[in-house]
């Protein structure tokens, strides 16, 4: 729906440019003036379009609760263990972590009623995976290990709202949201999302 509506923008760009440029040979500049104008406006409204459809590469609608990987632990020393993520695409990362807990959090974007219309709606997307220390000295002093999850992408639709507040009018609210869990015994673990945030819980549990 974003592209149709970029294309049809651009479409009208265009249109209105050469409208301004016959104008202009015709010597009417009041032609001129609103046709280049109006031609502006449309390719502005394209290159929005484009630089929404960009920057949300990567992120996933979010209409209901959903799983949004699988991870599986697996101790390998004191305060030490590997994690298995398993994206619901098919993308699978192995990560060394530190700590007695697994640490996950992510971007959710919750676009307004007016870029509903476009078919933009809630959407999310993981972005970092770390270990974390029970004990608060422990967090403050040991071994910090923190990865990304998110997909690599040329602009990012979550720190252009933060930089620009031109996307205000469109975006209800961009937030992080984090979840954590001991990972001291080997466990398959499912990250879930909803429109409130992440959960992670045990989804089947191995004898150590």
């Amino acid at each position: 729906m974003i592209l149709v509506v970029a294309f049809v923008a651009a479409t009208l760009g265009v249109v209105f440019v050469i409208a301004g440029a016959l104008a202009l040979k015709r010597h009417r500049f009041m032609g001129v003036a609103s046709g280049m104008t109006l031609g502006l406006l449309f390719f502005a409204l394209a290159a929005l379009m484009a630089t929404i459809t960009v920057s949300t590469q990567g992120y996933r609608a979010l209409t209901r609760e959903e799983v949004a990987a699988t991870v599986e632990v697996l101790p390998s020393a004191s305060q030490r263990f590997t994690a298995a993520v398993h994206f619901p695409d098919g993308r699978r990362d192995t990560f060394d972590l530190a700590g007695e807990q697994i640490y996950v959090d992510a971007h959710i974007l919750k676009w307004k009623p007016i870029a509903n219309i476009l078919g933009l709606h809630t959407a999310y997307e993981l972005d970092r995976i770390g270990g974390r220390y029970v004990d608060l000295d422990a967090e403050r002093d040991s071994l910090r290990t923190v990865f990304s999850l998110s997909v690599e992408k040329p602009v990012n639709m979550f720190r252009l709202r933060r930089r620009w507040s031109f996307f205000a009018p469109l975006l209800d609210a961009e937030y992080g949201s984090g979840t954590f869990l001991m990972a001291n015994r080997p466990a398959t673990l499912e990250v879930r999302v909803s429109t409130s945030g992440l959960l992670i819980r045990p989804l089947e549990e191995e004898e150590p």
